[in-house]
């Protein structure tokens, strides 16, 4: 991510240095009229702005994961779109001289402002879907958990009865609905406390303990699947 930072800013720099060189380079008067007006600084001022606030919102997206990234890109856009519009309201102020500086202040600032408001929407929304997915992750683990667990053990099942009763065990778990709740949280902590008693079964190589306690284990994945149903 680091490395993305320092490209990003290269470019931007690279940017923002051509725009200055098209600026002050240009000819300062145009058919006897100075180009440096009252409207000229305040499209120059606001540009100079928009830049700067691009590179923020930039930076700020790009840090932290690529799910957090993923969903600031919205906002990146947002940012890209703004300066792409700024640079031209912006130009028109720097090159018309008849603009008053009013004007050209209300026309710059408004573009600022929409892009302030749709860009707190956009951002508002990342947190909202950053949070759903979050929850999501946290309601999930106890059964992803669990996979992973059963997967260990048919790996240690050197039995080909005791393999077949896990399958029957994996099969269970692979299509309970993955999702937890609070009213789940009773009968996963049996879930938990039968699984450690077939894995020590199957450590020990009993086919009958391992038979006993896999229908057992079953019996429960089935009832925490129909209470999920009802929730």
């Amino acid at each position: 991510m680091k490395k993305n930072y320092k490209n990003y800013i290269v470019v931007w720099a690279v940017l923002v240095l051509m725009f200055n060189l098209i600026v002050f380079i240009t000819p300062n008067e145009v058919a006897g009229v100075s180009k440096f007006h009252s409207s000229f600084w305040v499209g120059y001022i606001f540009i100079t702005l928009t830049f700067i606030t691009q590179l923020l919102v930039t930076l700020y997206s790009l840090k932290g994961n690529i799910e957090k990234t993923f969903y600031n890109v919205p906002l990146i856009s947002i940012s890209f779109v703004t300066t792409i519009v700024m640079l031209v309201v912006g130009t028109v102020c720097m090159a018309v001289p008849i603009i008053p500086v009013w004007l050209g202040v209300i026309l710059c600032a408004t573009v600022l402002a929409v892009a302030v408001v749709i860009g707190m929407q956009a951002k508002a929304t990342a947190d909202i879907v950053g949070g759903i997915d979050e929850r999501i992750k946290n309601k999930t683990f106890f059964m992803k958990s669990l996979r992973v667990d059963v997967e260990s053990l048919q790996a240690r099942a050197g039995n080909s009865e005791i393999a077949n009763e896990m399958k029957k065990v994996w099969d269970a778990v692979r299509y309970s609905n993955p999702v937890s709740a609070e009213a789940l949280s009773g009968i996963e902590a049996q879930i938990t406390i039968k699984f450690a008693d077939l894995a020590d079964a199957v450590d020990k190589e009993d086919v009958q303990a391992v038979k006993k306690v896999s229908k057992e284990l079953q019996i429960l994945i089935n009832d925490r699947e129909k209470k999920s149903r009802l929730l």
